[in-house]
């Protein structure tokens, strides 16, 4: 990679990928934005920014033209729950979107990474360590464009010649953006409200367990995948990733033993609580392990003390 577009770069993802492929490559990092959420202070003065909305190809093709990019990351999509109140614009984005996305890397010859999701599972899948080739039918409309990107990219790499790579993700925990709509956002809002109020209610079940990932691993398996010789890969679209995998009761104790006055209690949200119950407890990563050297570098443990001192300095607590 040397000159590379984000599309959704101002996104939870978004935000900080950008800032890392910045500071490992030298070229172009493209953050690409929609009016309305523009970068600011970094994101903004460390790089170059465009408008760059998914549902307008053209406007895509003159930025990789003019950039002269060779690998876009399309992160463009409306999360879990969020697209569950907005179905037909989760579609015009997730797959409309990446239709524009495939076609203009098909003409430009560009390399795509567009993230997959633990949401391409459903009811019918395994819930312990759930394969990498299994059943796929999702409950939610998320799930759905996410399994049916996962299937348009393998057509476009294997009927064009386009370089389609991603990764499956967890729910994912950062310490620099807040939650944004997705189920698994909970484990994100729990350290924030730990450290602010020193109560968090939480809208899943106790028992319920996820998958989950610290934002670090997550931003280095997305590089590393597109870093990654493709004579490699046995798979593209998608590989599960895992981490960490626990329910609200965990991680309420981690927290707890470092903040012993923190304090929960449940007010369950119905539609969350549904698509939780429809995705995996834990995910089979061995394919990813295998053929790209994939492994995590955190566990519950060292994301939370990292996680608990880094918000700490941010509130002034």
């Amino acid at each position: 990679m040397k000159n590379v577009l984000i599309i959704g770069s101002t996104g939870q993802i978004g935000s900080e990928l950008t800032m890392e492929l910045r500071n490992r490559y030298n070229g172009n990092i493209v953050a690409g934005y929609i009016p309305g959420a523009e970068p600011k202070g970094d994101l903004l003065e460390s790089g170059p920014a465009e408008i760059a909305d998914i549902t307008d190809a053209q406007k895509i093709a003159d930025i990789v033209s003019k950039y002269n990019i060779d690998t876009i990351y399309n992160l463009a999509a409306l999360l879990s729950a969020v697209a569950e109140s907005k179905p037909q614009l989760a579609w015009k984005i997730g797959m409309g979107g990446l239709c524009n996305v495939l076609e203009v890397s098909r003409e430009k010859g560009c390399a795509v990474f567009t993230p997959s999701s633990i949401g391409v599972f459903g009811n019918d899948t395994p819930k312990d360590q759930t394969p990498q080739d299994t059943i796929c039918r999702p409950a939610t409309m998320y799930g759905v464009t996410k399994v049916s990107g996962e299937l348009l990219s393998d057509y476009y790499h294997a009927r064009f010649g386009v370089d389609t790579r991603s990764v499956r993700f967890p729910g994912l925990i950062s310490n620099v953006a807040p939650p944004g709509g997705g189920t698994t956002d909970y484990a994100v809002d729990i350290y924030y409200e730990a450290v602010k109020s020193g109560h968090f209610s939480c809208p899943i079940p106790k028992g319920t367990f996820m998958d989950m990932m610290y934002m670090p691993d997550a931003l280095r398996a997305a590089i590393d995948l597109m870093e990654v010789d493709p004579a490699c890969l046995k798979h593209r679209n998608s590989f599960n990733i895992a981490a960490m995998s626990f329910d609200p009761e965990i991680i309420f104790n981690a927290i707890k033993k470092r903040m012993p006055e923190f304090t929960m209690d449940y007010n369950i949200d119905p539609l969350r609580q549904r698509i939780a119950e429809s995705w995996p407890n834990s995910l089979d990563d061995t394919c990813a392990r295998e053929e790209w050297g994939w492994k995590p570098s955190y566990d519950l443990e060292t994301m939370t003390d990292d996680m608990l001192t880094i918000l700490k300095q941010r509130f002034n607590k």
